[in-house]
This record gives C-alpha cells, sequence and structure tokens, in this order.
C-alpha cells in the first residue's frame, strides 16, 4: 500500500475547492471526487463500513481490538476542501528531497520563491524532503496532509493488531474552508466521545484555543439622483461605504494586530448609489469583546454619516464559532493526552492558541470536545504553501500514539 506521502501526493492532486458563493453542501461536487477515492481506499485496507454520504462527509469506523470495555470512542477529523483564495486546480507537487536550507524556486512561475527567511520553519527541516506546489496553484497540505495522515493511521492499525486501541472513527469533512465544515455532520451516527483535528501546523504543536467569531454585514442606505441634477441631493452608498472602511483603526486590522489581540476585517463590498453593504469578519479570543469591535464599525459608521445627514444603516452580526478552549478546559485529559501522544512521537510538545478556526471549534460546542493537532502544513492558502514527508511521518505516529493513550489509560 502508500506511504503517508504518497498518499499525499494521491489527493492533493485532485481539484477540492470550496465555493462561498453556493448554497449547496458540499459547496462543489467535485470535493465529493477525492471522498470516493479515500471510500475505496478505506474499503480495501478492510473497513468495510465506510461511506460517503449525499453531504459530502466520509464517515468510517476501525472496531476495538481491546478486552477492555470503557475505552472513549475517539474520532480522528480532517477536511478534503482547499481555499477558494488561490486556485487548486491542476496542482503539480514537487518534492524537493535533502532539503538544505536553499530558496526553493518553483518551475511554473519562477517569481515564486520559498526563502528561508520568510518561513523560518524551514530551519527544522535540513535533510527533509520538502513538497511544494509548482507555483501557479497551491499545494493543498491544507488539510490533504491530514487527510493523508489519518488515512495512513487507519492502513498501520488494521495491519498492526499488537496496537490495542477502542473504538476509532474517522470523519472527513467538506467547505470547512468556508466555515460550513460541520454543518451537516451527524454526531449521533458519529458516535464519538473525544475528537482531534489533524489540522495544524508546526511538528509539535496542539491548539487547545481558537478565535471567537462573529461576521457582521454594514448595510448603508444612501440618496440616489440623476448624476446630471445631483449637487446637494445625491449621497452615495458608495462612497459612504468606502470612507467607512478607510476609516477602521489599523490598530484593529488583521494587518495591524498578532497574538491574542482580535480584529474586525471588511471582506467584501457591493452596492449601487443607493445602497451598499460591506461584510466583516470579527475576530477575538474572548466572546466580550466581540461586542466590542462591532461598536466599532458602529461608531466609525455613525461619525462618517455625520458628512450624510440623509443617509441611514443597519448592522447585522451573527455568531459563526466560539472559542473551544471554554469546552476543552473542562475536558483537561483530552489535551493532556494529545500533549504526551505528541513527546511520545520524539517531540517536545508545544501548546498554543491559534488566530482562526477549525472544525474542531464547532464540534467542541456541538458536544464533541476536539483539539488540533499538527498536520505539518504552512503558508496555506497561497502559493508558497509546504509540508514536509517527515512532519508528516510524526503526525502518524501521533496519532496512532493517541489511540494506544486512551486504551492504556482507561
Amino acid at each position: 500500500m502508500f506511504t503517508v506521502a504518497e498518499r499525499f501526493l494521491r489527493y492533493v492532486i485532485v481539484d477540492t475547492q470550496s465555493d462561498p458563493a453556493s448554497s449547496t453542501c458540499p459547496s462543489t461536487l467535485k470535493q465529493k471526487n477525492l471522498g470516493k477515492i479515500l471510500v475505496d481506499e478505506l474499503k480495501a485496507i478492510g473497513i468495510r463500513d465506510t461511506h460517503l454520504d449525499e453531504f459530502g462527509y466520509v464517515y468510517a469506523t476501525i472496531e476495538a481490538n481491546t478486552d477492555k470495555k470503557d475505552v472513549p470512542v475517539v474520532c480522528f477529523c480532517s477536511h478534503m476542501d482547499t481555499s477558494p483564495d488561490c486556485s487548486g486546480q491542476d496542482v503539480k507537487p514537487i518534492v524537493h528531497k535533502n532539503y538544505q536550507g536553499q530558496d526553493l524556486i518553483l518551475p511554473d512561475d519562477h517569481s515564486q520563491v520559498i526563502r528561508m527567511s520568510e518561513h523560518p520553519d524551514l530551519k527544522n527541516q535540513i535533510g527533509n524532503d520538502v513538497i511544494t506546489a509548482s507555483g501557479t496553484t497551491l499545494l493543498g497540505a491544507d488539510n490533504k496532509a491530514g487527510v493523508a495522515e489519518i488515512m495512513d493511521a487507519c492502513y498501520q492499525l488494521i495491519n498492526h493488531p499488537e496496537i490495542k486501541h477502542g473504538k476509532i472513527r474517522i470523519l472527513f469533512t467538506p467547505d470547512e474552508e468556508i466555515g460550513r465544515g460541520v454543518d451537516k455532520a451527524d454526531l449521533k451516527k458519529l458516535g464519538a466521545d473525544v475528537g482531534y483535528t489533524i489540522d495544524g501546523e508546526s511538528a509539535g504543536t496542539i491548539e487547545n484555543e481558537t478565535f471567537s467569531a462573529d461576521g457582521a454585514v454594514l448595510t448603508i442606505k444612501g440618496i440616489s439622483a440623476h448624476p446630471g441634477f445631483a449637487k446637494g441631493k445625491m449621497q452615495s452608498a458608495i462612497k459612504i461605504a468606502g470612507a467607512i472602511a478607510a476609516m477602521l483603526p489599523f490598530e484593529l486590522s488583521p494587518e495591524g494586530t498578532s497574538g491574542k489581540e482580535g480584529f474586525v476585517h471588511p471582506v467584501g463590498i457591493s452596492g449601487h448609489v443607493e445602497e451598499a453593504k460591506i461584510e466583516f469578519i470579527i475576530r477575538d479570543f474572548a466572546d466580550d469583546k466581540l461586542h466590542q469591535h462591532a461598536g466599532v464599525i458602529r461608531s466609525v459608521t455613525e461619525e462618517v454619516l455625520k458628512q450624510y445627514p440623509g443617509a441611514t444603516y443597519t448592522l447585522e452580526t451573527k455568531p459563526q464559532y466560539r472559542n473551544m478552549k471554554q469546552v476543552l478546559d473542562k475536558h483537561p485529559q483530552i489535551v493532556e493526552h494529545g500533549i504526551e501522544a505528541i513527546r511520545r512521537a520524539g517531540m517536545e510538545p508545544r501548546l498554543r492558541s491559534i488566530r482562526g478556526g477549525t472544525d474542531g471549534s464547532r464540534l467542541s460546542f456541538m458536544g464533541l470536545p476536539c483539539p488540533n493537532i499538527f498536520a505539518g502544513e504552512h503558508a496555506f492558502h497561497g502559493k508558497h504553501e509546504w509540508v514536509s514527508v517527515q512532519d508528516m511521518e510524526k503526525a502518524v505516529l501521533t496519532i496512532l500514539n493517541l489511540c494506544s493513550l486512551w486504551e492504556e489509560k482507561a
């Protein structure tokens, strides 16, 4: 059968880009193409209950091989889609064997150069085999590295019965990149007690904290008039929207924040003279700060509208996901086992917060506590994306260690 690297190289050439403009689930039917491949491979290694449902989710079960009756059911989850931010069509993966710190000039676009100075984690890859795309697409390591690692762990569990474990459930999801990764996930059918997403960055990291997230839509009502007779009458909603976006404080922007700092980010502007809309994402690690950040949008809007006395606005906010630490702190054993699994794989564990969200964020609040384990993916959502073969192998070993730990500690 395939190694984890061979699996990964097979999966990334399948275009699974999701589409935020689509209302279907999955948002693109081509995501099911990878789902079908995964089902066939899982059946080939002996996992017979594997199936792809109508919404593009892959479910599978590895039955327990231990006499212990109280082992929690553990789920491993990764997403199949790639980001809409960069093309995932006709991906050509390249394996740079025995990397020695050199600049990686991507052959299909020589202006695309992956430099160690810009990707400091490459310092940990000397002597390793680094995989990149060819310069015109993303690679898809986010999250096909995680998919390949879970698939390889399944193969190892089936072929090495000496690894004792309880029941293991596998879940591959569509549409994570557009925030809908678990919209149609059937947790009753999944039947898991604890979960781990395999969707993190540097080898040895485990993430127990994500942003909390809201979405917001600001609707501006202007006043339309014939442009030839508009003096003293027209109040363009387009110009008002532009002024609001320009007045948002830099220190509350993604490009002006880091660490535990939250942000307000306009992600889309549309409209015409009479009405315009700005779509925002609002992020912070503390829920109460989301309301404060929405208040900044409101105060900036009201300040701008002082110059447009006939214009009005509405601001609607909706929750998207919440910081999974709120749930995981109630179940410390889940993260502790993750840390120990990484240590047993020969790495120094690092507990991190992620300036983003994972499927685990929502799964945790749906009743499946679910931290995020490293997959080795780097520079995701762009043409400089990369992963190393050796980091993927370490992730497989970490998954196997987790299976053993839950059985051992039961």
